[in-house]
């Protein structure tokens, strides 16, 4: 059966790249958007990182009383979140994903099993790896989300295609 490893090796380097460079941006990129103006390169850099973060939280728990017992800590960590003020900033989310990443990888390593979440009092199942792929896959679409939002405000200098599978496997290997 093929892994996940190298999918979430890709993300991780994907998301230090792609972020690194939109560090290099001037500040008033940050503030792109397509189409909805509530979706700025700023929401989106700060959604990617909060919900990786999310994403590898909830794979660390094994139980729903441990959900329970960790959801004060969970609402602390979101209550200090700092929003991103400048594109020098990036590079603090950049640090932080790398953390991130790196946990949602070695999770992968537990095999599958289930994780809990409650919601409005109903409690949620999921199976690990539906959260290792959700992760995989929402990375993957806020960065194209977020490219596309610069480009469309003049600011072309990141090529996706870059930063493909591919360009991934000739750099570091099959």
């Amino acid at each position: 059966m093929i892994n996940s490893e190298k999918m979430l090796k890709h993300m991780a380097w994907a998301n230090q790249e792609i972020l690194s460079r939109v560090a290099t941006l001037p500040d008033e990129a940050l503030d792109a958007y397509v189409v909805n103006p509530e979706w700025t390169a700023r929401e989106i850099v700060q959604h990617i990182v909060r919900s990786s973060h999310f994403y590898g939280y909830r794979l660390q728990m094994s139980s729903l009383e441990e959900v329970k017992e960790r959801e004060e800590k969970r609402d602390a960590y979101l209550a200090a979140e700092k929003d991103l003020a400048s594109s020098a900033e990036v590079l603090d989310f950049v640090k932080m994903l790398q953390i991130v990443d790196q946990t949602i990888l070695n999770e992968s390593y537990s095999g599958e099993g289930i994780v809990y979440r409650e919601v409005d009092g109903k409690v949620i199942e999921r199976a690990r790896s539906t959260i290792i792929f959700q992760a995989i896959h929402h990375e993957t679409e806020h960065r194209a989300q977020l490219v596309s939002a610069l480009e469309a405000r003049g600011y072309s200098t990141i090529n996706l295609d870059d930063f493909d599978l591919w360009t991934f496997a000739d750099r570091f290997g099959e």
